[in-house]
């Protein structure tokens, strides 16, 4: 009679594994700044401001009147050029979707009226970014000072220092994001939840912010809630969906739910074949498939062996390579991948 090995023989390899928090795919914004003569603008300052989170980037013009400013997530922007600290044009409502690389360009001999000087709707367009920017200066420098808390391990600052910025601007969907990542750092995740629900309920299709959910939903023991918030990050932003499968897989991992784990990490594969931790932590919930034959030898699933070898192939000296050639030796399997020209085992490990 075959004998089923369960997965806690194997829990102290997965004391390491944890939901991680991914980072969604960004955007780009470029162009060209020429002043009334016609002649680059080599002095410049651009400036764009995320209309929705109050985010602003700045960069300088080059020697060829260039900006390039990378880094922004979808949304809509203004965008205002500067000159020693003064605005001298501006373009509200830029809309700006995901993988974009907008051209923005700023031409004073187009926009600026024969006289020289800015037109009425310029002025006022300068004037309303300008307002724009007063009113969300504060709420980024206490971003700024929240972030620097959070790195310093200050966390319980960091939360007084958010819930005086959500208090001040409620509908500011980044400053509920901040404050759960500061309550996550102190541990307080049920309020992490809190932070993050509001967040999503202000930006639903924002990935950040259903995959900070997750992360606080697992973390505060809600594994079924943190699969549909990791689910709507990978549907949100496809591009790095394959984290989110991972974050799956790591939740039922951990829950012991390995059949849907390995289904998690397969998505993961499919999408990215060069995830390295994918492959071993699908060997290791295989493993917990094991059973034992009427000698008491171990039998593991047809695909485990080549699992933890993938694992070995990609990340010959990784954090995991031990552990993997210890589960193929605990399974009577060789190490069969080769590094380069050199084979990495001709013999049971």
């Amino acid at each position: 009679m075959k004998k089923y090995i369960t997965l806690s023989l194997f829990l102290v390899l997965l004391l390491g594994l944890s939901a991680i928090q991914v980072v969604a795919q960004t955007t780009g914004i470029k162009g060209v700044c020429k002043d009334q003569e016609g002649k680059f603008i080599t002095d410049g300052v651009v400036e764009v401001t995320n209309t929705d989170t109050g985010r602003k980037m700045t960069t300088k013009t080059s020697k060829n009147g260039e900006y390039s400013i990378i880094g922004l997530t979808p949304g809509t922007y203004n965008a205002v050029l500067l000159r020693n600290d003064v605005a001298v044009d501006g373009i509200n409502k830029i809309p700006i979707g995901l993988g974009d690389n907008r051209e923005v360009d700023f031409d004073l001999k187009k926009d600026v009226a024969a006289k020289g000087g800015p037109t009425e709707e310029q002025l006022k367009k300068q004037q309303e970014v300008t307002k724009n920017n007063e009113k969300i200066k504060g709420l980024n420098a206490k971003l700024a000072e929240a972030r620097d808390l959070e790195k310093a391990g200050n966390y319980d600052q960091a939360v007084a220092l958010m819930q005086e910025a959500t208090t001040a601007e409620p509908t500011q969907d980044l400053l509920w994001a901040y404050l759960g990542d500061a309550y996550v750092g102190a541990k307080k995740y049920p309020e992490a939840v809190d932070a993050y629900e509001k967040a999503v309920k202000i930006k639903p299709d924002n990935a950040l912010y259903h995959a900070g959910l997750a992360n606080a939903y697992a973390k505060a023991n809600q594994p079924d809630k943190a699969v549909a918030e990791y689910q709507a990050a990978a549907q949100a932003d496809p591009a790095n969906a394959a984290a989110n499968y991972f974050n799956m897989g790591a939740v039922y991992t951990n829950t012991g739910k390995v059949d849907d784990a390995i289904t998690a990490f397969n998505k993961t594969i499919e999408l990215k074949p060069d995830r390295a931790d994918a492959y071993y932590w699908k060997g290791v919930n295989m493993i917990g498939k094991a059973t034992t034959d009427k000698s008491g030898k171990m039998v593991a699933p047809d695909g485990t062996a080549q699992a933890f070898n993938k694992y070995l192939e990609l990340d010959p000296n990784g954090k995991y390579a031990d552990a993997a050639k210890q589960m193929l030796a605990t399974i009577g399997a060789p190490v069969e991948t080769t590094f380069g020209k050199q084979k990495a085992g001709s013999k049971k490990n």
